[in-house]
């Protein structure tokens, strides 16, 4: 059940299944063979996303439920098509009260039947936290939280539950202090009541609920439910809601004596609730990323992972999916492993799937972010990627290679930044690990620490030492992380980690040098055989890398360093600017040979920027010394908006120097990335007097701008704003489009400045986005439509990319009657994107072998602009699909014209032919007919119209 292509949908309450399938018919007339659904287990009531899974065996209520995905599934088979699954393996979300899992390990601390269902270390160093969970959800210190009174205890009488209420947050309490609750109550004449301190009671006295840290065994769960439910029946009658609320009030923060027995009570629990910032340094379970509620889930156990996949299962079993997308599948503990484990599950269950579906192959691909040269393992019985390393690859071979040393000179003059991006990544894991996962890396060298004293020979090795040597490590470690392997690591991550080694040499201190070469050797050692210390540490360290080069890379260096934003991409190395045809065709053969089957997109719901703002940014790369004066003119013609608002003074009194007064914003590399923004997400269709467009357009970029300026964290950031420095880059960005009140629109002749720049790149951008449209459907791969990308994508970082799409609108516009070539002169409307889409959805759907399975032939190409074009084949036997795209031809375009190098410049130009191959062909896309002369087709013609072209053997 492999995809012809897919479809994206973002799901959420504004966005149900039961909206989806209203749309089925607009789907399947595009062109998809699957809807590709983000997460549908049951997640934080109002996500957005879907990633943060509170329950993962039911289809998330808000959604429609289960019912609903099957209305959903039935209108897709009706129409022969099918669903696949984005399901979240890693981590669940905690915090709040909706993770009954979380809330049981809260209540019962180890002894909690999911106690190893979470990645807890139930003997940290802080003896505070022996046994008992870090809770870092409190918005101010815990003290200052309790002396305020936002910390309260709270009955839920129907369940005869208690618990510790904090705004949305519910901390339940430990089985043997109920009694200590109750007792505060006083004697009482009423005998339901008092039968419930009673069982309350006996619970304290033999110790509740306890075992040993992490071992989920000997937990009392019968006389708890038991005691829990007395409790519950007292609290229904009069008597018992009085007691209850003498009880509390003992324990009411308001009152000294309350707010001393309500500390007295917290500290007997299985969590210590503290401030969310304590986490960075102390917390003691694994995080997604740096996020406090985000918890990661121990997926390699049996029963873990059993009962996470639970609903999957039955889901593909039952017919309902076709195939699976793992997210972040770095942050487990043996992805390899894991990813084995799940096909062989769901070729188990393949043989019960419903009628034709019987013994389907599921489609499984993961997300993965593949660093410069890295391979995705080849034995991990997965399909490929979700496509970021195709993004990757279809977004450097649009840029101009010349263009990298000017426009990294002109960042660097400019804005002032790091010189190259690594070193900009070097800087950002340094800062992410001292700030955001000091808790992780302490833990880690601990870790390794307790390897080096099981053995004499590295006893000495201190911990700080261990630290020093892993953090330079780390920082140095340029893929996200390497695997475990029975036998020893594979080549090609020995070769990272005795590379990597070598490269921390170079910026360790020489007295550590010993030590980094024994870190290397424990990574290196056989995981078959390796120590259960030397098991842990290695996990630990798998579990560490990949978060840090996450962060530092897409959520902070990305925002940091501006050569070129198009190229600060998911997926991207930032360093790696531009690649050549030759490199292009390589990748592409390879991926042909070792993962057809893998997903290729170019705009997601993770990316910076949407697919054709990027393809317009590249045009840049084509123009830098244009682009170097453009931007010495607009900032000096922006310059008095840098300056703050003097303070107002009073008549004849001079302004005194106001130490609160907005900061001079934005800084240059500010400054320098907002302008290559507004320049890449100025909508095609945008005139510059149209006032409410352009202010809904400012309130985009504004949102942007604050996501951009926090996550670089050099001026502002998510844990420390900077309100005044955000408020006056706002009021810059606004001052400059004339948007801002104070300042009338004929005021900003900056606007008329960027509009006009952007009116001269914006049919090079044009051409880049159809190139790259025609490579994502035609390259090696299940090419994936973003939701509504089938037209321009001029979106920008989420939550802006996954605004509500009007499919309504998107299915109106495939009754556009005009041809191609039409539809290309009249560009900016998007239609010509949509139809180039949809014919080349349908050439997928009548050839859907040979672009499935066929191979990848090169083409050369001849002439005076063979530099420009990019030409194979996709090929199986005798049959045959030719592509031909135009490439990096700003220089070559008329200003005014459509998005192609007109004819009389291709001048002999030509595809060269394969001896043996046919002499007449049929162009889809234009509608033409093209016959080769002199064994090559020339350009002049078969580019005429459009600026790309496919083509089958033969004529119409």
């Amino acid at each position: 059940m492999i995809p012809r292509a897919t479809l994206r949908l973002q799901f959420h309450a504004g966005f149900t299944l039961d909206d989806a399938a209203a749309h089925v018919e607009h789907f399947a007339a595009l062109g998809v063979s699957h809807l590709y659904a983000s997460p549908l287990w049951t997640a934080r009531p109002g996500s957005t996303h879907g990633y943060d899974i509170v329950d993962p065996t039911r289809i998330n209520p808000e959604l429609g439920g289960e019912p609903a995905l099957q209305r959903l599934v039935a209108a897709l088979r009706s129409r022969g098509m099918g669903l696949v699954l984005d399901i979240v393996p890693n981590h669940m979300g905690v915090g709040a009260c909706d993770n009954a899992w979380w809330q049981d390990v809260l209540e019962r601390g180890p002894a909690s039947a999911y106690a190893g269902w979470f990645d807890i270390g139930w003997h940290p160093p802080d003896p505070t936290l022996q046994g008992r969970v870090l809770a870092p959800f409190l918005g101010r210190p815990y003290g200052e939280a309790l002396d305020a009174g936002e910390l309260g205890l709270r009955a839920d009488a129907a369940h005869g539950r208690l618990c510790c209420s904090y705004y949305a947050h519910r901390f339940p309490l430990a089985p043997d202090t109920y009694a200590d609750v109750l007792e505060a109550a006083g004697p009482r004449g009423d005998a339901a009541w008092n039968g419930a301190l009673a069982a309350m009671r006996r619970l304290r006295e033999s110790g509740g609920a306890s075992a040993p840290p992490g071992t989920g065994a000997g937990s009392d769960d019968t006389s708890f439910a038991q005691a829990q439910a007395s409790l519950a029946r007292a609290l229904a009658t009069p008597a018992g809601e009085q007691a209850l609320a003498a009880a509390l009030a003992g324990f009411d923060a308001a009152d000294a004596d309350g707010r001393e027995r309500l500390h007295a009570l917290l500290e007997r629990q299985h969590y210590r609730l503290a401030h969310w910032r304590t986490a960075a340094d102390e917390i003691n379970w694994r995080r997604f990323f740096e996020v406090n509620d985000l918890a990661g889930l121990r997926i390699e156990r049996d029963e873990v992972f059993e009962a996470v996949h639970a609903l999957t299962f039955r889901l593909y079993a039952e017919g309902l999916i076709d195939g699976v997308r793992i997210d972040h599948v770095d942050g487990l503990e043996d992805p390899g492993g894991y990813c084995r484990r799940l096909r062989r599950r769901l070729e188990e269950l393949a043989p019960r799937r419903p009628g034709p579906l019987r013994g389907d192959r599921a489609w499984l691909v993961v997300e993965k972010i593949l660093a410069g040269g890295e391979a995705l393992p080849a034995d991990w019985g997965v399909d490929g990627t979700t496509g970021y390393d195709f993004m990757d690859q279809v977004g450097a071979l649009l840029h101009d290679p010349a263009g990298a040393a000017p426009l990294a000179a002109l960042w660097h003059e400019q804005a002032g930044g790091a010189a190259d991006f690594e070193a900009e990544v070097r800087s950002a894991k340094n800062d992410i690990l001292n700030e955001n996962l000091a808790a992780e890396l302490a833990a880690t060298a601990r870790a390794f620490h307790a390897v080096a004293l099981e053995d004499r020979a590295t006893r000495d090795m201190t911990l700080q030492a261990i630290a020093r040597a892993l953090r330079e490590f780390l920082v140095q470690l340029p893929v996200y992380r390497v695997y475990p392997r029975a036998g020893g690591r594979s080549a090609e991550d020995t070769a990272v980690i005795e590379g990597t080694v070598a490269a921390a040499r170079a910026t360790l201190r020489s007295p550590d040098h010993a030590v980094l070469e024994q870190l290397g050797r424990w990574l290196l050692a056989d995981a078959s055989t390796a120590s259960p210390l030397l098991r842990r540490a290695t996990v630990r360290f798998e579990h560490l890398a990949p978060p840090l080069a996450a962060k530092s890379i897409e959520d902070t260096a990305f925002y940091r360093y501006g050569r070129l934003l198009s190229r600060n991409e998911v997926g991207s190395g930032g360093s790696a600017f531009a690649l050549d045809v030759e490199d292009f065709h390589r990748l592409a053969e390879r991926r042909a040979a070792t993962f057809p089957h893998a997903m290729l997109a170019v705009s997601t719901h993770d990316h910076k920027r949407g697919a054709d703002l990027r393809a317009r940014q590249a045009v840049l790369s084509e123009r830098p010394e244009q682009w170097a004066q453009t931007v010495a003119r607009w900032r000096a013609l922006n310059a008095a908006h840098r300056r703050p608002e003097p303070a107002p003074s009073e008549e004849g009194a001079e302004a005194a120097e106001d130490e609160t007064a907005p900061p001079e914003a934005p800084e240059p590399a500010d400054e320098l990335m907002l302008y290559q923004m507004l320049v890449g997400a100025w909508p095609p269709t945008l005139a510059p007097e149209d006032r409410d467009g352009l202010a809904r357009w400012a309130e985009r970029i504004a949102a942007w701008q604050q996501k951009a300026l926090r996550e670089a964290q050099r001026r502002s950031s998510w844990a420390q704003p900077d309100s005044a420095y955000e408020a006056a880059c706002e009021r810059f960005l606004r001052r400059i489009l004339g948007v801002d009140e104070s300042v009338a629109g004929h005021e900003a002749p900056f606007l008329q400045a960027l509009a006009g720049f952007v009116d001269a790149i914006a049919p090079a951008g044009a051409l880049n986005g159809l190139a790259q449209a025609t490579l994502h459907l035609t390259t090696p791969g299940v090419p994936d439509l973003y939701q509504g990308c089938e037209g321009w994508d001029f979106s920008l970082v989420d939550p802006d990319n996954r605004r509500a799409v009007d499919f309504a609108a998107l299915a109106a516009g495939r009754a556009d009657p005009r041809p191609l070539p039409a539809q290309a002169a009249a560009w900016h409307d998007g239609a010509v994107k949509q139809a180039l889409t949809a014919r080349l959805l349908e050439l997928r759907a009548r050839r859907a072998a040979l672009l499935r399975d066929g191979g990848y032939r090169p083409l050369v190409v001849e002439g005076p602009l063979r530099g420009h074009v990019l030409a194979f084949a996709r090929e199986a036997g005798d049959e045959r699909v030719l592509v031909v795209v135009t490439l990096r031809a700003s220089h070559r375009l008329e200003p005014g014209e459509p998005p192609r190098v007109p004819p009389g410049r291709w001048a002999d130009t030509r595809v060269r032919l394969p001896d043996g191959w046919p002499d007449r062909w049929a162009e889809r896309l234009a509608g033409r007919s093209c016959a080769a002369e002199g064994g090559g087709l020339a350009l002049a013609h078969l580019l005429a119209d459009l600026p790309v072209a496919v083509l089958e053997a033969g004529a119409d």
